[in-house]
């Protein structure tokens, strides 16, 4: 559980970086640059000799879904979102990945069920009033899609992992990068029908999407994925709203979205937190990683 403690901090920041920092970029542009990044990264603990072609097929697939589909979409929709709704738009992942798990294992997860609607409701409570305009229930819609293609990734591969406990995480992950990567460029080029690297950024934006390549993207989707495969699909689920009340207070009170948090929005904060975190206890008294 370490390892999505960990990643979940990275994360927080994310959000307000690319909703502030990176203004003025292409988001398409800047999703292949940070799988790019993430690539380049990965690549020289890439072991071919570890899977066979058609283990090397699933795992591109599954890079090209959890990260090139969910990149596309969730960067889209800073173009009709605040990073703090973007961030709130993610509640519904834990649902996605609980039924997804069940729809695999062929079973159900009462339990699993209960906590991942809680941290729903937790952070829901967070911020609900903001629903009202044609852009936003666009980018609701592009986040939904986003929230299942990683959904879809993170149980896919941790299933495919936990099958196969002889190959380490690092020997393969550059696969997940390579399609995810090979997404988003093909969607750079047919949707903005531009260069797949940004070439208006600044020096500061160029540190930022290095930041956001190597270690928001790079390091922190890898131990992300192998922190699920060692916990249990609820904390799994949990633990995908566990970033919602972070990522909302950084860019409320980090990047300054809500010029200066009031105190209706620091109470809403802290019981959504609380309600996420019973949530979090729910799901870790049944954490076998074999669990369903």
């Amino acid at each position: 559980m370490l390892y999505l403690v960990i990643t979940t901090l990275i994360w927080a920041f994310s959000f307000g970086l690319i909703g502030n920092t990176l203004k003025g970029l292409d988001l398409l542009q800047v999703a292949d640059t940070r799988l790019l990044l993430a690539l380049l990264a990965f690549i020289p603990f890439l072991k071919l000799r570890e899977t066979n072609w058609q283990e090397k097929w699933q795992l591109t697939l599954i890079g090209a879904i959890q990260y090139g589909v969910m990149y596309t979409c969730y960067l889209s929709a800073f173009r009709f979102l605040p990073s703090h709704l973007v961030a709130l738009f993610s509640v519904l992942t834990p649902l996605y990945i609980v039924a997804i798990n069940d729809l695999r294992q062929r079973s159900f997860s009462p339990r699993y069920l209960l906590a991942a609607g809680l941290s729903i409701f937790g952070a829901a409570v967070i911020k609900f009033n903001e629903i009202g305009s044609n852009e936003i229930w666009i980018g609701f819609g592009l986040m939904q899609i986003a929230n299942l293609a990683f959904a879809f990734g993170q149980v896919y591969y941790r299933d495919w992992k936990l099958s196969r406990p002889h190959i380490n995480n690092s020997a393969v992950f550059g696969f997940l990068y390579f399609g995810g990567a090979a997404f988003t460029i093909l969607a750079t080029l047919l949707l903005s029908q531009k260069a797949p690297i940004p070439s208006s950024a600044t020096a500061t934006q160029w540190l930022v999407l290095v930041y956001l390549g190597v270690v928001a993207s790079g390091l922190s989707f890898f131990l992300w994925n192998k922190g699920a495969t060692q916990t249990s699909v609820g904390v799994l689920a949990t633990f995908n709203n566990a970033l919602v009340p972070l990522a909302m207070f950084t860019s409320l009170f980090v990047f300054g979205e809500a010029s200066g948090g009031t105190p209706e929005q620091l109470v809403r904060l802290t019981i959504g937190s609380l309600l996420i975190i019973v949530a979090l206890v729910i799901a870790k008294n049944k954490s076998n990683p074999q669990a369903n």
